[in-house]
């Protein structure tokens, strides 16, 4: 599917981003992985090439994309927020709400027009996917958070929310087949949850409640493939129906 296809993974230090690149890996591609945080290792090894940056840096990304290595296509997986991040609507501050939509939506733009400008530089086929949600499809379940210390933040779905329509609006703007840009958009990802809420979430699933990261990987694969050849500015919901 992807053998041989060099891919971008940003926010490979994350519960999807190192899943995705072992995906990648055993689907036969290679990987440049970037994270702003430090690797385990920084060796190249087996395909995979670690690279420490900032995505919300276009000098780092200017230098990323100068290398001569041939990019065939990038997943974002990176979520970059401050630590005010996540509070319940009534404590949420205006300045922090401006912020991380800034740095999320901000990297998400960016990273997405240096990938564009990549191909239209070079003119080869470059697939793109952008992470969205569930809760950038549809309004949160609010119930399923009754009775635990959890929320869903107003900044998380107005950021997923608005990549859907900025790949549309890229998909539309560079207007060529050979430059893909789509979404894949998981459910809930288990990751040590209150199981109060494992247990009603999984009640609006059809029986597999929150997916591993591995459950989402197949769909963002499919995706950098050349099977997927002429969908553009799309959207992939993989969530068990928790959205029917």
């Amino acid at each position: 599917m992807i053998k041989n296809k060099t891919i971008l993974v940003a926010g490979a230090n994350g519960l999807l981003g190192q899943a995705l690149v072992k995906s990648i890996l055993n689907h036969g591609g290679r990987v440049v992985a970037l994270d702003i945080g430090p690797f385990s290792s920084s060796e190249t090894q087996n395909g995979l090439i670690y690279k420490q940056l900032d995505i919300n840096n276009p000098e780092h990304l200017k230098t990323l994309f100068n290398d001569p290595i041939k990019i065939d296509g990038a997943v974002n997986c990176a979520y970059p927020r401050n630590s005010n991040f996540g509070k319940p609507f009534f404590e949420v501050q205006l300045e922090d709400f401006n912020e991380n939509i800034s740095l999320n939506i901000g990297s998400t733009f960016l990273f997405s027009k240096t990938c564009a400008k990549y191909f239209n530089e070079n003119k080869t086929p470059f697939s793109l996917v952008n992470i969205g949600s569930i809760y950038g499809v549809k309004s949160p379940n609010f119930e399923i958070y009754n009775n635990t210390k959890m929320t869903m933040p107003i900044e998380y779905s107005a950021i997923k929310s608005s990549i859907l329509h900025l790949n549309k609006y890229i998909a539309a703007f560079i207007n060529d087949s050979n430059f893909r840009i789509n979404a894949v958009s998981p459910g809930g990802i288990e990751d040590g949850q209150d199981i109060r809420f494992k247990d009603e979430y999984k009640r609006h699933t059809f029986g597999r409640g929150l997916l591993a990261p591995q459950d989402v990987c197949g769909a963002i694969v499919f995706l950098l493939s050349d099977y997927s050849n002429f969908i553009n500015g799309q959207n992939i919901v993989v969530d068990d129906g928790f959205t029917i």
